[in-house]
C-alpha cells in the first residue's frame, strides 16, 4: 500500500522528500555566521570559562590545561574533516543519524537518532537547573527576594517556547546578541590581564612538557573535550541554511577554530590572572569563585556584575540552541514516518517546527516540575544527571559518525570511486576516531563523578542509552516506511 502526504497530514511514501511539500519543509536565511552563531552559543563560552575550566585545572593538569584545549581541537577538527567530507552526500537535515545511516545503514542510523535525540534533550533539560540556580544567585546578590530556582526556570522555558515558535532567524538574532556579549566580556578580562602581566607574569606552563604531563592529564582532556559539546549540530539547521554545502562545512571549521582559540586564550589567561602558583589551589578550594575572583580584581566591580548577569544569559543561550536542536530532530524524524505526521508540519507563516518545538516544550515542563516536587538540587542532582546522559550520547554518536564516514568511502573506493582524498575520506577521520575512543575511555571511567558521585546513575545512563538505540533500531527495522531521506 503506498502512503502519501495531503493537507491535513500524512506520511511520506517511501524515499519521497519533504521537499515536494512546503508545509513539511523549513526555511530560513542562516548563513555561515547565523549558524556559528547558533552553535558557538549551545557550547556556552562564559559557562565553560566559570565552569569545566577551573575543574579542569583542579583535577587536571594545573597549568598546563591550556595546552589541552589545543589537543582538543586538533581531535575535533580531525573529526570535522570526515564529517564534511560526507556532508554531500547526506541530502537532509538529519545531521548524525542521517550520516551514520549513510555509512552503516538505516536500522543503525536510526538507532542513534534516538541516541542523539536522548542526549541532546538531557542536555537542555538539565541546563534550566543551571539558569535557575544562576537567576537565584544573581537575584538574591542585589538584595531580592530569595525565589525557588524552579520560577526562573519555568521563566526561562516560557522565554524558549516562544523563541521556538517562530522563525529561526528570530532565535539567531537573539544567540548572536547575547553571545557577543559574554565573548567580549571575557576578551576584555584576556586583554587586560595580558597587558598587566597578571599576579605573577605571564604564564607559559602551557609551553612546558613538564606541566603538560603533570598531574592528571586524562582528566584535563576530558573536561576540555567536554566544553565543545555542540559544534556538531551545524547539520541540523541544513534546510535553513542559504546554500548547505558551502555553508554547513564553513560554520563547522570556523565554530571549530573560534572555540578552540577562544577556550585556549582565555584559559590561559585566567592562570596568568591568579598566578601558576596560586591558581591550582584557588580553583581546587572554590572553582565556581575563580572567573568571578579574577573579574572584579581585573575590571572592578562593575565587570563582576556584567560577568554575573552574562554568565546566566550564556546559560539562556545554551538552552535556546539546544531547544532549536531537538525541535529540529522531531520535526524531522516525523517526515521520515518515525513520529506522528503532524509533528513534521512547519508553521505556515514561519516555517518554522513548531509542534515539534511545543512538544520539546511540554517534555522540559515535566521534568522542570518533577525536579521543583522531588526537591532536587538544581546543579549536583537536576544537571550533573542529565549532563551525565548527554555526554556519553554525545561521544557515542561522533564515534559512529567516524566510522560511519570511513565505512562509506571504503565502499566508494571498492566500488571504483577515488574522487574523494584519503586525507578527507579516510586518514583524518580515522586519526580523529583513535581520538574520539581515547575520550570515550576516559569518559566511561569518570561517569561516576560526572553524575555527582552516583554509581547506580552512571549505569542508568549507559543503560538508558543502550535502551533508547535498540528502541530506533528496532522501529527502522519492523517499519518499511521508515526512509532516511
Amino acid at each position: 500500500m503506498s502512503n502519501h502526504i495531503d493537507e491535513s497530514g500524512g506520511v511520506l511514501a517511501p524515499g519521497e522528500s519533504a521537499d515536494a511539500h512546503p508545509h513539511r519543509k523549513l526555511r530560513g536565511s542562516l548563513g555561515v555566521w547565523g549558524i556559528v552563531f547558533v552553535v558557538v552559543a549551545a557550547a556556552s563560552p562564559l559557562g565553560v570559562i566559570g565552569g569545566p575550566v577551573p575543574l579542569g585545572i583542579a583535577s587536571g593538569n594545573g597549568v598546563g590545561f591550556p595546552a589541552i584545549f589545543i589537543i582538543s581541537t586538533v581531535i575535533v577538527l580531525l573529526f570535522a574533516v570526515g564529517f564534511t567530507a560526507l556532508t554531500p552526500h547526506v541530502p537532509n537535515a538529519g545531521a548524525f543519524y542521517s550520516y551514520i545511516g549513510k555509512g552503516l545503514g538505516k536500522v543503525t542510523g536510526f538507532g542513534f537518532a534516538f541516541v542523539a535525540l536522548i542526549s541532546y534533550l538531557a542536555l537542555e533539560i538539565g541546563v534550566y537547573g543551571l539558569l535557575g540556580q544562576g537567576a537565584q544567585a544573581l537575584f538574591a546578590s542585589y538584595g531580592l527576594p530569595d525565589i525557588h530556582w524552579g520560577v526562573y526556570a519555568l521563566i526561562a522555558l516560557a522565554v524558549v517556547s516562544l523563541l521556538g515558535h517562530r522563525n529561526i532567524d528570530l532565535s539567531r538574532n537573539v544567540l548572536g546578541v547575547l553571545l557577543i556579549g559574554e565573548v567580549a566580556i571575557v576578551l576584555a578580562l584576556d586583554a587586560v590581564v595580558a597587558v598587566t602581566g597578571g599576579h605573577e607574569g605571564l604564564s607559559t606552563g602551557f609551553l612546558n612538557p613538564s606541566e603538560i604531563v603533570s598531574g592528571a592529564p586524562g582528566i584535563a582532556l576530558l573536561f576540555a573535550f567536554l566544553s565543545f559539546i555542540g559544534f556538531e549540530a551545524t547539520a541540523v539547521f541544513r534546510d535553513e541554511a542559504r546554500d548547505p554545502l558551502r555553508t554547513i562545512p564553513r560554520a563547522t571549521f570556523l565554530a571549530l577554530i573560534l572555540i578552540g582559540v577562544f577556550y585556549t586564550v582565555s584559559t590561559w589567561a585566567l592562570i596568568t590572572a591568579w598566578g601558576d602558583s596560586q591558581v591550582v589551589a584557588q580553583a581546587a578550594d572554590d572553582p565556581t569563585g575563580l572567573l568571578p575572583g579574577a573579574t572584579e580584581q581585573y575590571l572592578g566591580t562593575a565587570g563582576l556584575h556584567i560577568v554575573q548577569v552574562l554568565f546566566v544569559t550564556s546559560l539562556f543561550a545554551c538552552i535556546l540552541s539546544f531547544h532549536n536542536v531537538v525541535a529540529r530532530y522531531v520535526f524531522t524524524l516525523s517526515n521520515r514516518n518515525v513520529f506522528p505526521a503532524s509533528l513534521g508540519e512547519a508553521h505556515r507563516n514561519h516555517a518554522s517546527p513548531h509542534l515539534a518545538s511545543g512538544l520539546d516544550g511540554i517534555v522540559v515542563l515535566v521534568f522542570i516540575v518533577g525536579g521543583i516536587l522531588l526537591g532536587l538540587d538544581p546543579v549536583t542532582q537536576f544537571y550533573t544527571w542529565l549532563a551525565g546522559i548527554s555526554t556519553v550520547g554525545i561521544i557515542i554518536l561522533l564515534i559512529a559518525t567516524s566510522v560511519a564516514v570511513l565505512a562509506f568511502f571504503a565502499a566508494r573506493r571498492r566500488a571504483g570511486d577515488t574522487s574523494e582524498s584519503p586525507w578527507r575520506a579516510f586518514v583524518a577521520p580515522g586519526i580523529g576516531l583513535i581520538g574520539l575512543a581515547g575520550v570515550f575511555v576516559l569518559v566511561l571511567q569518570n561517569l561516576p563523578d560526572l553524575v555527582g558521585g552516583s554509581t547506580p546513575v552512571a549505569i542508568g545512563a549507559v543503560v538508558l542509552l543502550v535502551v533508547v538505540f535498540a528502541l530506533g533500531a528496532g522501529i527502522a527495522a519492523k517499519r518499511s516506511q521508515v526512509t532516511l531521506e
